[in-house]
């Protein structure tokens, strides 16, 4: 855990993209020649600043090949490409989220095609689902806090020590905690979801949260700049990777020592893909050596040796690619579950 923390308080880089609330494309980027034979669509919630590098050194390989980049957030994302598979329509040649139910819910729909490779089947089986979806990065969920304004003995170093804060008299932290929102976040759902079948203090965590105010909010980047100035103390469930991406010597970084979630963000190639050759080729590189290279010197994958072994230490908590992952796209047991959610964190008020 200690070579973890270190890890992310080296990265100085780009920040990875926003799980955007209600933002369908956000942006997007051409990469290869204008006059390419094959253009490959590749639909991701990750920045085009951190995946560009290696999607430029891709098509560099591939004169005849042009990827037309495109940012979206998780959960509009999620939606194209379930209407784009109900219609029969190519949409996406290749989708790659930070919200992982979500594309395990498409391929449970039938909304993905294969692939096998010796770089997909050399994947720990955390990492691939039936040969239709597969892990491609390494990233924690972390607790920020604000150096200048938390005094070393409160910082939490776990769940435990976060529960202590919010149950104190003092009324310190009231109000001045944060984290995701999962209506708004695909990626805070996921976090909270895998929260309430790892932690026997899910529940405990939810009245804490309630009784200390905490603010429950859309992005990453507004988390981040909040405890960054000071609006918020305590930030729950970050991904490391975007606190890396946006290093601040106010705030700082603990990976839980009771136990890190580790997040993969999963590809996916559509049914009806327009080019599945390509889709399977970018795949096959990005898994490479090459590709996991500039994926990591980008702050996507923290450990890539660890990673790529299925090696993993004590505390951390790898959120697997597969069928457990139904359960939260299960449509009964998610409006239970946001509905438990808004009883901590009430919608604001317009």
């Amino acid at each position: 855990m200690i070579r973890l923390i270190a890890l992310l308080m080296l990265l100085a880089l780009p920040a990875a993209a926003q799980d955007t609330p209600r933002g369908g494309l956000e942006a997007a980027e051409r990469f290869g020649p204008a006059t390419a034979a094959t253009v490959l669509r590749l639909r991701t919630t990750t920045d085009i600043d951190v995946l560009g590098p290696a999607i430029a050194a891709f098509t560099a390989a591939r004169p005849g090949l042009a990827v037309e980049f495109e940012q979206w957030g998780s959960n509009a994302l999620y939606d194209a490409a379930r209407a784009d598979c109900a219609a029969g329509r190519a949409g996406a040649d290749a989708l790659l989220s930070s919200a992982v139910d979500q594309l395990v819910e498409l391929v449970n729909l039938g909304c993905a095609q294969p692939w096998r490779s010796g770089a997909t089947l050399a994947l720990p089986e955390a990492r691939r689902w039936r040969d239709e979806l597969w892990g491609l990065t390494r990233e924690p969920a972390v607790i920020l806090y604000n150096r200048r304004l938390v005094p070393p003995e409160d910082v939490p170093r776990s769940r435990f020590d976060l529960l202590d804060l919010m149950r104190r008299d003092d009324h310190r932290y009231q109000g001045r905690i944060a984290t995701y929102d999962i209506e708004a976040s695909g990626l805070g759902y996921l976090f909270a979801f895998a929260d309430s079948l790892e932690a026997t203090s899910f529940g405990a965590a939810l009245e804490g949260f309630a009784r200390a105010g905490a603010v429950a909010t859309c992005c990453s980047a507004e988390i981040i700049e909040g405890v960054s100035q000071g609006r918020w103390l305590i930030a729950y469930n970050v991904l490391g990777s975007y606190a890396a991406a946006r290093p601040a010597p106010e705030v700082g970084v603990i990976a839980p020592e009771d136990y890190t979630l580790i997040l993969t963000r999963a590809y996916m190639i559509p049914r009806a893909a327009a080019a599945p050759g390509p889709a399977a080729e970018l795949l096959d590189f990005l898994l490479g050596a090459e590709g996991q290279r500039l994926m990591a010197a980008r702050g996507l994958i923290l450990d890539p040796d660890r990673g790529n072994s299925g090696e993993a230490e004590s505390t951390e908590r790898p959120i697997r690619i597969g069928p457990a992952l139904l359960v939260a796209r299960d449509a009964e047991k998610r409006r239970a579950f946001i509905r438990r959610w808004r009883e901590t964190f009430p919608r604001p008020t317009p």
